[in-house]
């Protein structure tokens, strides 16, 4: 059976054969061309190659007969070279399991913003494909980035494109952060000091240096520097989609670049930790997180761990991410400079700081109101 959107098959004979529209006749219809292999990777690179964009240039009509799927295909490939693996494997996995599927077979002049406005509602509602439950809006939103990228790159290689998607966009969903109030903070560090081994001291680095759960992960001894006791993240680890020939449904870890520019980045370490660090710093190619150089913690392995940790504190239920978001709250709280803690944070500008993860409590809302107080 065929991967959804790619059509090889594997024959009787041992060998994979893929189908690819060589034309369409005057009444629509495709005419199928077909490759042969002895190798699934070997079909799918030549399918690939056969791949171009349809022209009818019998009817001097350009590409009014283009299937979406073929545009798509070209995108990828296109792309490929110019963005982040991790990027390439989001997209892919983004256009084989939700675009391809539902708006593939479109040719591209009956691709309207209609269609692809109704496609987006149905994704909004029913989008899911474990349960026919809602996307998020941030999934959709992602799909609807490609599809508009995909025409753009249409129109950029002079293709017909008529479809304008400029006022179809997804509404945001605001979701408040959880952020650990200062005695939930204290009763959990008190659990984390408590026969604390590397899991725990990974989730203390985290609360008190705001770094992302994928740079602890990826983090190794010699990113510490215990002598101007200085934090370096310079990489971050995820687990992504391979998108390699030969295993098309496996995953694979990666170490890459943190997600920006500015989150590579040098961070001070706070008094209070400097002990600790010391206490476990070990070999300088090793993992923070496994004191191996050959192991290492995944981030799901350690967001499940830090549940553990949530749970034996008798707090209330949080995720990793939320000690990043406490720990900015923190920051705010004691009078931190804003600039400062954006570029500790990893951030391009400081209003992705104040918009997106500082949370005033309300003893602090509290203390401000009173300095407004006048005599009487």
């Amino acid at each position: 059976m065929a991967k959804r959107g790619e059509n090889i098959y594997k024959r009787k004979d041992g060998r994979w054969e893929g189908r690819y529209i060589r034309y369409y006749t005057d009444d629509g219809k495709p005419k199928f061309g077909y490759i042969y292999s002895h190798s699934y990777s070997d079909a799918k690179k030549k399918l690939s190659e056969k791949k171009a964009f349809t022209t009818d240039r019998s009817r001097g009509s350009s590409y009014t007969k283009v299937i979406y799927n073929d545009l798509l295909t070209s995108w990828l490939q296109s792309s490929r070279n110019s963005i982040k693996e991790s990027s390439y494997a989001r997209y892919s996995q983004l256009i084989e399991r939700h675009i391809r599927p539902y708006l593939g077979n479109y040719t591209l002049s009956k691709l309207t913003p209609k269609v692809v406005e109704n496609y987006i509602d149905q994704q909004l509602n029913h989008g899911r494909l474990s349960d026919g439950g809602a996307l998020s809006s941030k999934t959709v939103t992602d799909i609807l980035t490609v599809i508009k990228s995909t025409l753009e790159f249409g129109r950029c290689n002079n293709m017909e494109i008529s479809c304008n998607l400029n006022r179809i966009s997804v509404k945001k969903q605001t979701h408040e952060m959880r952020v650990l109030s200062r005695e939930e903070q204290e009763t959990l560090v008190n659990v984390l000091l408590c026969n604390t081994d590397l899991y725990k001291f990974g989730i203390l680095l985290s609360l008190y240096t705001g770094i992302r759960i994928g740079e602890l992960c990826a983090l190794k001894w010699k990113n510490i520097d215990t002598v101007n006791n200085v934090l370096k993240i310079k990489e971050t680890m995820q687990r992504i989609q391979d998108t390699s020939f030969e295993t098309p449904k496996k995953t694979k870890v990666i170490f890459t670049e943190p997600k920006s520019k500015c989150s590579i980045r040098d961070i001070p370490l706070p008094k209070c930790l400097i002990e600790v660090v010391l206490f476990f710093a070990g070999s300088p190619n090793a993992f923070v997180l496994t004191g191996d150089e050959n192991k290492f913690v995944e981030p799901r392995t350690m967001q499940n761990y830090f549940k553990r940790c949530i749970r034996e504190s008798g707090i209330q239920d949080a995720n990793f991410h939320s000690l990043r978001h406490t720990f900015a709250t923190r920051c705010v709280e004691v009078g931190f400079e804003l600039k400062s803690l954006s570029e500790i944070l990893g951030h391009s500008t400081v209003n992705i700081t104040l918009n997106r993860y500082v949370h005033s409590s309300f003893e602090l809302k509290h203390s401000n109101m009173d300095k407004l107080s006048f005599s009487i």
